[in-house]
């Protein structure tokens, strides 16, 4: 059974709400706020989950190696990376943001390589090149890019940015991932398998909510003027940025990023990133419903070519 294939598609999928509703928010509510939010919410909906399963609110007995390694995944991906992304869906828009995302892959195939020497088949390299190859002609068409939002250099370095940050955190995670299993006595890893994930996500947001905070602390003042902390309450009052804040957050740090991290526990770090870089395909439809971005033939030819990459790794 292709697990860790599988649960990369409904990753993608929840990828795809995350990358629509935190384009509101950020809009909304600023990149800064919005992350502190989803930080901090995040990790006490793991926390949670993990103290009525378990007893235990954070994974003391993950050991200082896996905490080390979560630690600073959590910096890279959710802090780092994620400032670029969010940065970049204000300045060229969430469809186009997503477009640089496709390089998430190849970097997290590489880091894999270069860290903990994981390789890939010749059909996994075929499948990946082929869906990376249909989703970038599916949304480099100009013609489909969001009112307000030309393409920038600004827009393509944070891109790049946000997906240098997710293959680095990834493969970081992957790492902090084998050595919680390997702490654990047989016994309970075998209780907390379905767990691990959660547990490993909760450390990853404590890295993230710290270093978002300690960035809004440290730019306590916004362009306009005033001051960070009133906005960040006050932000609460918007119910439509709040709506969005909740989507983001449960498709994104919650489920998302936690399915993301099962994934690796059944497939190959480069294999999950490929499948999981399906979002700017998914999002076609929903951004033209929302947007009312075009979807023009090369988008859909692209996202054709990309489908069958997909159905290569499962196929070959």
């Amino acid at each position: 059974m292709y697990w860790g294939e599988l649960i990369s598609l409904a990753v993608a999928a929840l990828w795809t709400m995350s990358a629509l509703a935190a384009e509101v928010a950020t809009k909304r509510m600023g990149v800064m706020v919005l992350n502190v939010w989803r930080m901090t919410l995040a990790f006490l909906l793991c926390a949670v989950l993990l103290w009525v399963t378990t007893g235990q609110p954070l994974p003391f007995n993950a050991g200082w190696q896996a905490w080390g390694w979560l630690l600073l995944s959590g910096f890279v991906g959710y802090f780092l990376g994620d400032w670029c992304l969010f940065n970049s869906y204000i300045v060229i828009g969430s469809r186009f943001g997503q477009l640089f995302m496709t390089l998430a892959p190849a970097f997290t195939a590489f880091f894999a390589w270069t860290m903990i020497g994981q390789t890939l088949s010749w059909h996994a390299l075929l499948a990946m090149f082929v869906t990376i190859a249909g989703i970038g002609i599916a949304v480099t068409d100009s013609r489909g890019a969001e009112e307000g939002h030309p393409v920038r250099l600004k827009g393509v370095l944070l891109g790049i940015g946000a997906a240098l940050g997710q293959g680095l955190g990834l493969v970081m995670s992957k790492i902090g991932l084998d050595h919680y299993s390997a702490n654990l006595p047989t016994g309970e890893l075998n209780e907390m398998a379905n767990l691990l994930p959660f547990g490993s996500n909760l450390i990853r947001c404590i890295a993230g909510a710290i270093c978002y905070s300690a960035w809004m602390f440290i730019a306590r003042r916004t362009k306009h003027g005033e001051t960070r902390w009133p906005t960040f309450f006050g932000a609460m009052k918007d119910r439509v940025a709040v709506r969005a804040l909740v989507i983001t957050l449960l498709s994104g740090p919650f489920l998302g990023v936690a399915l993301s991290l099962a994934a690796l526990q059944f497939t190959a770090a480069g294999i999950a990133s490929t499948i999981m870089a399906m979002t700017p395909v998914l999002i076609l439809l929903p951004s033209h419903w929302i947007f009312k971005q075009p979807i023009t033939l090369r988008a859909v030819i692209g996202a054709f070519i990309s489908c069958i990459g997909v159905s290569l790794f499962f196929l070959l």
